[in-house]
This record gives structure tokens, sequence and C-alpha cells, in this order.
């Protein structure tokens, strides 16, 4: 798990669910606490309920990751890796790559790619919807 190896190094990490219940109640706080139970989760998940984090940072998908240096400085966003649905299939490993440039003292050589994974579902729109400036990124 991308926690246990890098705690230990100084990386902290948060996990944010941006996500509208209303028509996806599985993404409750109440599942939320029950499914950071059952996973084991050793950082902090917490609840976006306004949509405005996910709207400031440009969160299009979950997961989609947000790396920071020390000076808080975006130093790379996108997926973790090309195959997060079949384990151990994966080519790539940006964010583990970006993570290992930045504790080398190093600038990530990927700065951005584009995530993978099911669209945020935003308040009031079809579960499909996208922000029109949503594009592919590479």
């Amino acid at each position: 798990m991308l926690y246990a190896d890098y705690a230990a190094k100084g990386v902290a990490m948060i996990a944010i669910n941006s996500n509208e219940t209303e028509n996806h109640p599985t993404d409750s706080f109440e599942h939320m606490v029950q499914r950071a139970k059952e996973k084991g989760f050793k950082f902090p998940y917490v609840r976006d309920e306004s949509q405005d984090v996910a709207r400031a940072y440009g969160a299009l998908r979950t997961p989609h990751f947000f790396l920071f240096d020390q000076q808080r400085k975006l130093r790379y966003t996108g997926r973790m890796d090309d195959n997060p649905r079949v384990p151990g299939n994966q080519t790539t490993h940006e964010l583990r790559d970006a993570l290992d440039a930045l504790l080398g003292g190093r600038t990530p050589v990927v700065q951005l790619t584009n995530p993978i994974g099911c669209n945020v579902k935003w308040k009031g729109k079809d579960p499909h919807w996208m922000p029109p400036e949503a594009c592919d990124l590479v």
C-alpha cells in the first residue's frame, strides 16, 4: 500500500471524498467511516460535502491524486499508475515515481497525467457530467 511505503519517509496523505450522496448513498460519511475501518486506513479520510475542494483543485475522477512538496507547491497530479484495475499489470508508476523524485530532491519527470477512475459525481448533474474545462490531459 502506498501509505505504508511512504509514511515512514515523512509523506503525509489524506483522502477526500467529494461525490454527491443523494444519488450515490454509498459515498455518504457513514459509509466512508465503515470503508476506512474495513480497509484499515491509517490516514485521514474526509468528506467534501460542498464540493468546494474538488472544484478548487480541479478534481475530475476518483481517484485523482495531487502531490505537493514541502512548500505546498503542486508537483504532480493525475493517476497512480497506468492500470489501477488489474493489480500487477501496471507498466508505469507515475505517483510513486514523483514521490521518489521529490524525496530525492529532484523534480518529477512526469508532472501531469490523465487520472483513471469514475468521474466525480457532481450535485445536480448527470452522473457522467464533467466540467467543460475537463479534457484529455496527455
